[in-house]
C-alpha cells in the first residue's frame, strides 16, 4: 500500500493523480499533508506540487469527464474532507479505465453519488457566501469582508466580486483559514495574514473609514423598514439565513 501526501491544493492533488500512474501504483491513496499517517510509514511519499503535470492531468480528465466532471473534482477537494481523495480518485480511476463511459452520469457507483453530495453542499455554501458577504470601507478605501465558510469557498466565489464591484479595491478574509483574497482593481491576490477578530470595539472602528458607522446605520434602517412584521416566519429565515452567519451580517449587528 502506498500513501501520496500533497499540500492541500488542487494542483497538489492532480501532482499526486499523476505521480500514481507514472510510477504505475496500482494500490494507493492519497490524502492531504498534515493528517495522521496510520500505518504507512513504509510507502509514504510526499508529493511535490507541479504544475506542468497538474496540467496534463486536468486536460486529460476535462477530455474524459468534461467540464461538469471537473468541476465536481475540484468543488469535493474543497470540502477539505479527510476522506475526499478517496472517492474522487476512485472516479478518476472509473474514467480513465473506461474512457467511452459519461461516469459521471452513473450514479450507481458509490464514488460518483459521494462527488455529488460534495458538490450539492460546496455549491450551496458558494451561493450563501455570495449573498452574505458585508462590506466595511476602511480608512484605506478598501473594502473589507470577513467570512468563515463551512468549506474553502473563496477560490470559486472570488469571480463573482470581482464582476460585481470592478471600480472597487477589497479584500475578502477567510477567518477559519486564515487567508484572502485581494482585488486591487487589476487582479486577484491571495494573501496570507494574521487577523484578530478579538480586539475591542475601539480597534476595529479605528480601522474604519468615518463615514463608515453611518452607512451601516442607514443599511440597518433600509432592513428594518422592508422587513414586514406581519409575515415574519422565523423557522423559514434560519433555514436560509442559518445564525452561524448573523456576526458577518450587518442587519443582525447591534448599533456601534
Amino acid at each position: 500500500m502506498y500513501l501520496l501526501t500533497y499540500d492541500h491544493s488542487v494542483e497538489g492533488f492532480f501532482s499526486a493523480v499523476f505521480e500514481a500512474y507514472e510510477r504505475k501504483l496500482t494500490n494507493v491513496i492519497i490524502r492531504k499533508e498534515g493528517l495522521p499517517m496510520g500505518l504507512f510509514s513504509e510507502g509514504l511519499r510526499r508529493v511535490s506540487t507541479n504544475p506542468r503535470k497538474a496540467e496534463r492531468v486536468y486536460v486529460k480528465l476535462k477530455a474524459l469527464m468534461g467540464e461538469l466532471g471537473i468541476q465536481k473534482i475540484i468543488y469535493s477537494l474543497l470540502t477539505e474532507e479527510e476522506y475526499c481523495e478517496r472517492y474522487i480518485f476512485d472516479v478518476i480511476k472509473y474514467a480513465i479505465k473506461y474512457p467511452k463511459v459519461n461516469v459521471m452520469q452513473d450514479m450507481s457507483h458509490p464514488s460518483v453519488l459521494q462527488l455529488g453530495k460534495y458538490t450539492k453542499s460546496v455549491h450551496r455554501e458558494k451561493h450563501r457566501m455570495e449573498a452574505f458577504v458585508r462590506f466595511k470601507l476602511t480608512c484605506d478605501d478598501i473594502y473589507f469582508a470577513e467570512i468563515e465558510p463551512d468549506f474553502n469557498v473563496l477560490p470559486i466565489i472570488a469571480k463573482h466580486f470581482k464582476s460585481r464591484y470592478q471600480d472597487q479595491k477589497w479584500l475578502i478574509f477567510d477567518q477559519t483559514r486564515s487567508y484572502g483574497i485581494f482585488y486591487d482593481l487589476y487582479k486577484l491576490e491571495i494573501i496570507q495574514m494574521k487577523f484578530n477578530r478579538q480586539s475591542n470595539r475601539e480597534e476595529g472602528l479605528e480601522m474604519l473609514s468615518k463615514d463608515e458607522p453611518l452607512y451601516q446605520s442607514l443599511w440597518r434602517t433600509y432592513y428594518s423598514q422592508t422587513n414586514i412584521r406581519s409575515r415574519k416566519n422565523t423557522r423559514l429565515h434560519l433555514l436560509h439565513v442559518p445564525k452561524r452567519y448573523w456576526k458577518y451580517l450587518t442587519e443582525k449587528i447591534p448599533e456601534y
